[in-house]
């Protein structure tokens, strides 16, 4: 059998029918004469038109292309609504042929070629009535659905081949097609999954289906409240825990309280309570798998693929997430991509950061960008404590400098709208001191509160644009998210460990002036020297202000400058 560019090439058999050819029938339509061109399209449109039948009728329209003009649309649109994919494979291959020999003619029906190849991302629709009551959705049974799509692909292969500019007709097309949130789940990891297949051998395109698939997956995010989501799950888990035993699940209320022992709570149910969280959830998975699937060949990283992938999440990023409030999971897929290689997550902060400290940014971005640091640096287990700190004294410096410019100016004074970028800044570094400070402190008791110290946190807190008052919110997960494509994200994900009273105890001492680092025996015989440190006044804060409320997934208060979740 004939495939590919020698199928297509390849002449047409010739056929005798009776009642003359289909250029005969297509002359005399020009003439005038349609008695034989509706008797065409009727037989074309039969719904039990026969294998042998399409097969002939493909052979004969492959001849006479150049007669399927614009003003023989109708035809053309008859022919594209055959029942080709669900038939033998010698009537794929032939209409594949067809396609070709159509698009290479015709350029003319190039959009409705491709409105056709799109419309076959999605299971077929299959009628359903349940008391009088239209419920029709996607056939989610269809046995033939992977084979399906690959030919569809195959058949948008071979149209992009013919035609060069196919890249820029179809994306309004994949816009147009992208599902409504409301159809079943099958259908959205369908399209989107096709979607993304689509970038694999239409390059061009990757950046702008990311923005799409992104775009519909935030619009998701933002209408489903956490709230709704945690209220959803507990009321499952509680019509589950009535049922039957408790069982090991996949959508764990993982707040850090709960977190003791190393104990989880866990859900009997693979699937989200909330319809639109589990739509997100498995979006979200199909991304992630994306992602690392171009990342990895072979097994192994190939950094040529995730930094070319990494500049376009970057730029959807920049795009669609740093303006967007309110959104809990989408943003995760940068925290994914970082996971693979430090140099990404450094380059990813030294983006943020170039964001943060730019005058000429809206504040609103700098304070997102600010916020996504903090974030950053407190949860991502794969950054090392050496970058943390590096980005610490960054951070810092900066805030003792935009300080230093305050108080001489006559704007020093406590006021978000003023201050927006330097409370968030604050607010990044306290945030990451409460998720970091044992891995700052382990090894050298000494030398890392001796780092903290230099970091001259009293000047901080008591300056006239008094941070503590507007940054330190309760601490909350900011970056939780209740899904099965958090098992790809926990094992990169840092927990917050409440601090113990002894912990609590070692920050209150400050290093006594006059010893060398080295000397901790001293340190720790429990003498109590005059606490005049800056690390008593913050360990005093967090004490007061970093208990994980019983909900801890959420926004912090619109008193507070908002970290994205």
């Amino acid at each position: 059998m004939l495939r590919g560019d020698e199928f297509i090439s390849s002449p047409p058999k010739k056929t005798v029918r009776f009642g003359g050819s289909l250029t005969d029938i297509l002359l005399k339509y020009e003439k005038g004469d349609t008695t034989d061109f509706e008797l065409l399209k009727h037989q074309l449109s039969d719904p039990d038109i026969k294998d042998v039948q399409i097969i002939n009728w493909l052979h004969e329209f492959r001849a006479s292309v150049a007669y399927l003009t614009k003003e023989l649309e109708q035809l053309v649109s008859i022919l594209l609504k055959l029942p080709w994919l669900r038939r033998s494979q010698e009537v794929v291959e032939e209409y594949l042929g067809f396609l070709g020999n159509l698009v290479s003619a015709q350029t003319v029906h190039l959009r409705p070629c491709l409105r056709m190849i799109v419309s076959q991302f999605v299971p077929a629709r299959i009628t359903i009535t349940e008391d009088d009551v239209d419920i029709s959705d996607s056939d989610d049974d269809d046995e033939n659905l992977s084979e399906n799509f690959n030919t569809c692909h195959r058949a948008l292969q071979t149209v992009a081949r013919y035609v060069p500019s196919t890249p820029q007709f179809l994306m309004p097309i994949l816009v147009e097609n992208f599902p409504f949130i409301n159809k079943s789940e099958r259908t959205l990891e369908c399209y989107v999954h096709n979607l993304l297949r689509v970038t694999v051998y239409l390059p061009t395109l990757r950046l702008r289906i990311l923005e799409l698939i992104i775009e519909k997956l935030l619009k998701l995010d933002v209408s489903t409240p956490h709230q709704d989501i945690e209220d959803a799950e507990e009321t499952a888990n509680n019509s589950d825990s009535e049922e039957k035993s408790t069982e090991e699940g996949l959508f764990d209320m993982e707040e850090d309280e709960e977190r003791k022992g190393n104990k989880v709570v866990s859900s009997s149910s693979e699937r989200m309570a909330h319809p639109l969280a589990e739509r997100l959830d498995i979006l979200m998975t199909i991304l992630f798998s994306y992602i690392k699937d171009v990342c990895h060949v072979g097994g192994k990283l190939d950094i040529n693929n995730t930094k070319d992938l990494y500049r376009d999440l970057v730029s959807v990023f920049d795009t669609l997430i740093l303006p967007t409030h309110a959104s809990c999971h989408v943003q995760y897929f940068m925290f994914y991509i970082c996971s693979f290689k430090l140099g990404l997550a450094e380059a990813f902060l030294d983006h943020l950061w170039k964001k943060l400290h730019d005058p000429n940014n809206p504040s609103v971005i700098r304070q997102t960008a600010g916020s996504y640091i903090g974030s950053f640096l407190a949860r991502a287990k794969f950054i090392p404590v050496v970058t943390v700190k590096a980005c610490l004294d960054l951070l810092v410096n900066w805030m003792h400098k935009y300080i230093d410019n305050q108080d001489k100016g006559a704007n020093a004074y406590c006021d978000v709208a003023v201050h927006g970028p330097f409370y968030s800044t604050c607010q990044a570094v306290f945030y990451t001191l409460i998720f970091r400070h044992k891995q700052i402190l382990d090894g050298n008791l000494r030398k890392g509160l001796s780092y903290l110290q230099s970091l001259n946190f009293e000047r901080i807190v008591m300056c006239q644009l008094n941070p503590l008052k507007i940054c330190i919110p309760s601490v909350v997960n900011l970056f939780a998210a209740i899904t099965r494509s958090k098992k790809t994200i926990d094992p990169l994900y840092q927990f917050w460990e409440e601090l113990s009273a002894e912990d609590l105890e070692n920050l209150k001492k400050p290093i006594k002036k006059g010893t060398s680092e080295d000397e901790d025996d001293d340190f720790l015989k429990g003498e109590t020297p005059q606490n005049d440190g800056v690390v008593g006044v913050a360990a005093n804060s967090y004490e007061s202000n970093t208990r994980s409320p019983v909900s801890s997934i959420g926004s912090p208060p619109d008193c507070y400058v908002p970290y994205p979740q």
